[in-house]
């Protein structure tokens, strides 16, 4: 698999609010055999990664996976695990700031059966974005291979430990709340494309539906990066696309306007598609399989982080035995993003060599130095 497959998705025609515009997804059919709904959190909190490594951050919420094909995956409710957001059980004032732990990004649910005994293994829960974000700070992690004498001690010994990268949450991003109060959710609504100033900042698909518009809010605690969180600043309100129907005929009956109108939205769809959404789908992405799931695979990608291109997405992703997309959502990394992972990928690609990483890009190596310095690995070199 090198692609997104969106397959049984149809985007309709976008809605705009300001300088945001939403592009529903649809599909015909929801996906059988895999139900998405939330577990609230909406504090800080530490995820052990691995023994020994850990991590704090803000974590909204994550995200049960289930495919026991219960019944009680279309509300969550089974055992208590999960609140209708905003549910307060007590209003007292907390006197500090509690931090949740979690063990692993993904971490299996085995169901419990009547008699308490466990039951096979039909649900797990994930950190929506994380596991995205985990595999783009993970790049070529170890540092150097061969010890050459312009890396430092530290790199050889502990890579780029400690890396970091900063994000903004959908509620700093102007404009995107209001566009998603009033965004009216079409009748089979599995995700949606968030445009900001016209440039794509993420996208979101689910299996079902009714996991949809449950999930629709959770859109403004997602992560976004630091070109979207701009662009909603400084970019201005985005045009509305006008439909003209009949092409210039005359339409005289109920059946050519309906004809019409089901033209023109394939032909926004095909638009859309091709044009607007044309990096995210139409690129090869490096897929990284992190949890089985019966008959769903649960995938995170990253891009080729090629020079010259102005939009790159990392991702995660969970689809079918025939590759259909399941549930997907989107980070898009900035400029200064792609450039170091674009740094990494040739730097480990000749052995960490800075000559021949200089020869490969064309360049010299007090290029390559100053590049490391801008991407702000200075603390690699002696």
């Amino acid at each position: 698999m090198t692609g997104l497959d969106f397959t049984g998705l149809t985007a309709r025609p976008a809605q705009v609010w300001g300088g945001v515009r939403l592009v529903p997804l649809v599909r015909e059919e929801p996906m059988p055999g895999l139900r998405l709904h939330r577990e609230v959190y909406h504090r800080f909190g530490e995820v052990l990664v691995s023994p020994g490594t850990r991590y704090v951050s803000y974590i909204p919420h994550g995200l049960i996976a289930d495919w026991s094909g219960g019944s009680s995956a279309a509300n969550g409710t089974e055992g208590g695990q999960s609140a209708a957001y905003g549910t307060q059980l007590d209003t007292t004032r907390p006197t500090a700031m509690g931090v949740d732990r979690h063990h692993r990004m993904i971490k299996r649910r085995p169901p419990k059966k009547k008699d308490g005994a466990a039951g096979a293994v039909g649900r797990c829960r994930f950190l929506p974005l994380h596991l995205a974000m985990e595999g783009y700070l993970a790049l070529h992690f170890g540092g150097p291979t061969i010890a050459w004498e312009e890396w430092s001690r530290e790199a050889v010994r502990q890579g780029l430990s400690p890396r970091s990268e900063s994000a903004y949450l959908g509620l700093g991003v102007p404009g995107l709340a209001d566009a998603l109060r009033v965004f009216e959710i079409h009748p089979g609504q599995c995700g949606v494309m968030v445009y900001v100033a016209d440039a794509l900042a993420a996208a979101f698909v689910v299996p079902h539906p009714d996991d949809y518009r449950a999930l629709h809010p959770t859109l403004l605690q997602d992560m976004y990066g630091e070109l979207i969180y701009q662009y909603g600043h400084f970019g201005g309100p985005v045009p509305d696309f006008d439909a003209r129907l009949g092409d210039g005929r005359y339409i005289t009956t109920l059946a050519d306007l309906r004809a019409a109108a089901r033209e023109r939205e394939r032909a926004w769809s095909e638009s859309h598609d091709t044009v607007m959404a044309r990096e995210l789908l139409g690129e090869s992405y490096a897929f990284e399989r992190v949890y089985r799931m019966g008959a769903f695979d649960m995938y995170r990608f990253l891009p080729p982080f090629r020079t010259g291109s102005d939009e790159q997405h990392i991702g995660e992703l969970i689809t079918d035995r025939k590759g259909r997309t399941a549930y997907l959502k989107t980070f898009r990394l900035s400029p200064a993003q792609s450039r170091r992972g674009h740094l990494l990928n040739s730097l480990a690609n000749n052995d960490w060599q800075l000559v021949r990483t200089a020869d490969q890009l064309g360049t010299t190596p007090e290029e390559i130095v100053r590049r490391i310095h801008a991407a702000g690995f200075a603390t690699l070199l002696r």
